[in-house]
């Protein structure tokens, strides 16, 4: 699943930025099976998120100028009967109540 690969990748990648072990563009970018023009989007837009991300030209590798770290998790966990009445559009809402919108003379 193409999401799960994403959230691999940008894991990959602040692990890498915070040991500052990243190498050039183009070797990060390898490094994460990206093009070198998407690894630049990533990074900009991570810095316009607030990641205080540099490049440092003498040692050819990405930064964090202070303490940062992201953290990108996903929980699956089967959900029980009360949880579900709390989801909006979830299995029980749908059950419930468009069955007896639908059918109610």
């Amino acid at each position: 699943m193409q999401l799960f690969k994403y959230i691999d990748r940008i894991n990959l990648l602040d692990k890498l930025i915070r040991q500052r072990k990243t190498g050039t563009q183009s070797e990060l970018a390898s490094r994460l099976g990206i093009s070198v023009s998407r690894l630049a989007r990533i990074i900009e837009h991570l810095k316009d998120l607030g990641a205080p991300v540099a490049f440092d030209r003498s040692n050819s590798t990405y930064y964090y100028e202070n303490d940062y770290s992201i953290q990108i998790k996903v929980d699956i966990q089967q959900l029980n009967l009360n949880q579900m009445k709390h989801i909006s559009a979830g299995n029980y809402f749908g059950q419930t109540n468009f069955l007896n919108a639908f059918f109610v003379h």
